[in-house]
């Protein structure tokens, strides 16, 4: 897995929810496990089930966040503002209008709050640019962006 840039607040969320997962919910979800094994068959046993369900989901979002922490980065604001990076915020003009990005990591990214990932099309396009720089970038549309200011 390729390094992974959070910011503090992001990888303390993870870290939590880590240590919640694997100190409350694994022991929760073993003792409904042991609590369903006692109603008998476990072969028609839907609380049993359900419970290994709960169990496997838990297991893979353990696996999921242990590899994103190994590999995570915390992600410092830029020192410079002469070109884009990661963690930078970028007002660029767009179509006409003006529109300001944050560049995250993919686990960050949210486009409706203004944060996009590194990773996306417009955010490796961006990576690099310097303010007065225009980047075109081509999907199922076409947009040109000019990089206005970088904060």
């Amino acid at each position: 897995m390729k390094k992974m840039y959070l910011t503090k607040e992001t990888l303390d969320k993870l870290k939590q929810e880590l240590e919640h997962l694997t100190n409350v919910k694994r022991k929760e979800v073993t003792a409904r496990i042991a609590k369903a094994r006692e109603y008998g068959d476990i072969s028609e046993n839907s609380e049993y089930d359900a419970a290994r369900d709960d169990q496997s989901f838990i297991e893979g979002r353990i696996a999921e966040l242990q590899e994103i922490l190994k590999d995570s980065k915390v992600l410092e604001k830029p020192s410079s503002t002469d070109f884009v990076s990661i963690g930078s915020c970028v007002v660029v003009e767009v179509d006409g209008q003006n529109d300001e990005f944050e560049i995250v990591s993919s686990i960050e990214a949210n486009p409706i709050q203004g944060r996009i990932s590194n990773e996306s099309l417009v955010g490796k396009a961006l990576l690099g640019s310097k303010v007065g720089d225009t980047i075109t970038v081509s999907s199922t549309i076409k947009a040109t962006y000019k990089i206005l200011e970088i904060k």
